[in-house]
């Protein structure tokens, strides 16, 4: 009887997405937003759940079946999945998803970059550098808007029929985000111009966006876990600059934190960086709302 119930239910499911494209991004805010544009036309699954950090995961049998019978690949791109992406695609034998085919999208194409390095200046003494810029250009909401237009403009090429409800959906997604975005610097005003201690350099687009000011990381270099030395520099720059607010990601250990929070007067925040991570990030939209509801409630 088990096996007939399991025969059913993967019956079900492929009567349930056929004629659908199926799509596989790399990360959970990926897919969010995919489902936004797509709507009914497409499965949308993500690699990366909401509470991993994409720079360390490891490619998994799980993916590479989730890569093989994939329409569409959208990775973030700027070597975030530099580590596990091509393992995987590799190892489905899809072409059609592989980089440079129609199936493959890097959504980070129209972006306006931030923190390139010189390429003679680039070495592994800097930590984990990305050469193509900051990876993490998401949690910046106006880059949110290119990226739902990148994604409809490719589920059109792929999917002309239902060309019209992908663009459209994505002009929704568009609207919203600028309907919200005045509610989110109006919380954020407070903040504007205020220094503030990041555990990653994840931030950097977020606090670009919103006017807050990066002062020092946690990390001494990016990938780099605090030290002892770097730590006490971070406490007197807390100390001196009167910084009230430690921001980091769900998954790094808050401990380098708590140590300056016991010196200092500074907070910590930990607000997640992907939907999903969070029962409050369900989607894009709530992520940035539980990302400024931390930083602003006392």
């Amino acid at each position: 009887m088990r096996k007939i119930m399991i025969v059913l239910a993967a019956a079900f499911c492929t009567a349930a997405y056929a004629g659908k494209l199926n799509v596989v991004t790399t990360t959970s805010d990926l897919a969010s937003i995919t489902e936004a544009v797509a709507g009914k036309h497409a499965k949308v699954e993500s690699i990366c759940s909401g509470n991993q950090d994409p720079h360390h995961l490891q490619a998994r049998p799980k993916f590479i079946m989730m890569a093989r019978s994939a329409d569409l690949w959208i990775r973030t791109g700027m070597e975030l999945e530099i580590g596990w992406e091509m393992p995987v695609i590799d190892g489905s034998r899809n072409r059609k998803i592989r980089p440079g085919e129609p199936g493959h999208l890097d959504v980070s194409k129209h972006i306006r970059k931030l923190e390139i390095p010189q390429a003679d200046m680039l070495t592994r003494a800097m930590g984990d550098v990305h050469a193509q810029g900051n990876p993490h250009y998401m949690l910046d909401p106006e880059n949110a808007k290119i990226v739902a237009t990148d994604i409809a403009e490719r589920l059109a090429q792929l999917d002309p029929e239902n060309g019209g409800t992908y663009k459209t959906n994505a002009a929704a997604f568009c609207t919203e985000i600028d309907r919200r975005m005045k509610t989110w610097k109006t919380a954020l005003e407070p903040l504007n111009g205020k220094p503030i201690v990041t555990y990653h350099k994840s931030w950097v687009y977020f606090c670009n966006r919103f006017g807050l000011k990066i002062a020092i990381e946690l990390e001494p270099k990016p990938g780099v876990p605090p030290c002892p030395a770097h730590l006490t520099r971070v406490t007197e720059t807390v100390q001196t600059e009167k910084i009230g607010i430690i921001l980091q990601e769900p998954w790094y250990s808050r401990k380098a934190a708590e140590r300056i929070a016991e010196k200092t007067e500074a907070r910590i925040v930990a607000a997640p960086t992907y939907t999903g991570s969070d029962p409050g990030a369900g989607d894009y939209f709530a992520l940035i709302d539980l990302i400024v509801k931390r930083l602003t409630e006392k």
